[in-house]
């Protein structure tokens, strides 16, 4: 049996690259096409009706999950997410499935096997409403958190995982990330970052900067109500606000 199936992720190299992998380990996949946001995604599933679509949870336009919500009639959905896998435990169902990025060829290839199952079975989409709002509960829970930013340097895209930041600082027109192996940019305002990130492992101790607190070597204080702090595989010394100073009482 054919099946036909499209990949949606607002990263275009990203969605390219998973439908390379796709395109290696389930040669007999018809590929029907590639969307890079929302909206685009949601109107390629319209048009080709494709039995299968990858969809990227945060998309610019529509999210993966009001992509899926809106599918007449519904394809079957495998999400490719950032989150923690603890956040889409509650979706493993027959109908659905979930790729973590950044994505694995072993982890590609277990899914694969469960659609091809159950593509043999000829079972349908299921009830795809009930798990995508588990799934939109699940998002919102306070212990979900990102693994992996996405960054850029020049023309090449890094998913960078969360443990490797030493601190993010937000500039004049854009946010940027250091890890011990240099800087990258993000499109992700700082504002809305932090929302994604840990609270217990990254704190904002200015109102440009968030450091990973495992990365800390120290803080000093410089003048009557200045501080600042040093981190790991870093010689800049960053600013800390007096509002944001409790933080370090207890270390």
């Amino acid at each position: 049996m054919s099946i036909r199936a499209l990949v949606a992720d607002d990263e275009p190299k990203l969605a390219e690259y998973l439908a390379g992998r796709l395109t290696a380990l389930w040669p007999e996949l018809d590929l029907c096409g590639i969307a890079v946001n929302g909206n685009d995604a949601l109107a390629m599933i319209n048009e080709k009706k494709p039995d299968l679509v990858f969809l990227d949870i945060k998309m610019p336009g529509l999210s993966g999950l009001e992509v899926a919500r809106r599918m007449d009639p519904p394809s079957l959905v495998v999400f490719v997410t950032a989150y923690n896998k603890y956040a889409v435990q509650a979706f493993e169902e027959e109908a659905i499935d979930y790729v973590l990025k950044p994505v694995s060829d072993e982890r590609l290839a277990c899914t694969i096997a469960r659609l091809k199952n159950h593509f043999a079975a000829k079972k349908g989409a299921g009830d795809l409403e009930t798990i995508l709002s588990k799934l939109a509960n699940a998002m919102e829970n306070k212990d979900t958190h990102v693994r992996f930013l996405r960054a850029t340097s020049g023309k090449v895209t890094r998913l960078i995982a969360v443990e490797d930041v030493l601190f993010i600082r937000a500039r004049t027109k854009y946010t940027t990330v250091l890890t011990r192996e240099g800087e990258f940019l993000m499109r992700m305002p700082l504002s809305e970052l932090i929302n994604q990130l840990d609270p217990k492992v990254f704190w904002q101790v200015h109102r440009s900067i968030i450091v990973n607190a495992s990365k800390v070597i120290s803080v000093s204080q410089t003048g009557r109500e200045a501080y600042v702090l040093r981190v790991s595989d870093c010689e800049e010394l960053l600013p800390v606000s007096r509002s944001f100073i409790h933080q370090f009482k207890q270390m």
